[in-house]
Order: structure tokens, then sequence, then C-alpha cells
């Protein structure tokens, strides 16, 4: 009888991994096309802004202004125009 009751506790063991084996199959099947598991799209670089060349025309028109109004001197607004043109 004994060999019986360890057959029929086998058998049922047996029975019952495979449904939980199908079962946790199934549930990943589903969960699996939803989940993204690529890495994040990397950031662009962002793009220097486009003013500069404005603001750098602007700054020597206003050192040209300062020089024709007498505040800077020849010799000063040379240096400054150099300072500003080497970035």
């Amino acid at each position: 009888m004994s060999l019986l009751r360890s057959m029929s506790r086998v058998a049922v063991a047996s029975s019952v991994h495979g449904r939980v084996q199908r079962r946790q199959r199934d549930r990943w099947a589903t969960v699996a096309p939803t989940a993204d598991t690529r890495p994040p799209a990397p950031v662009p670089a962002p793009q220097p802004p486009a003013e500069p060349a404005v603001d750098l025309l602007a700054q020597l028109e206003r050192l040209g202004r300062l020089r024709d109004s007498g505040v800077l001197t020849e010799d000063e607004f040379t240096a400054q125009k150099a300072r500003l043109l080497a970035g």
C-alpha cells in the first residue's frame, strides 16, 4: 500500500506542478510584450543658441559708440574688441 500511496502523491504533485508551470508561462507571455526592456533613448545634445553672434555684434556696436562718445580711448577700444573677438 505504501508504494501506491507514494505513486499517487507523485502523480498529484506532478499534475499540480504542470498546472502552475503553465499558468506562470501564460502570465509571463502576456506581461513580456508590454514590458519595455530597451535602454532609454539617448538625449540629443542641446543646440548652441544662435544669439551669441548677434550678441557679439551688439557688443561691438556698443564699444564703437563708447569710443565715438569719448568714453573709451582708441587703445581701450582695440583691447576690448580683441577680447570680444577672441571669445
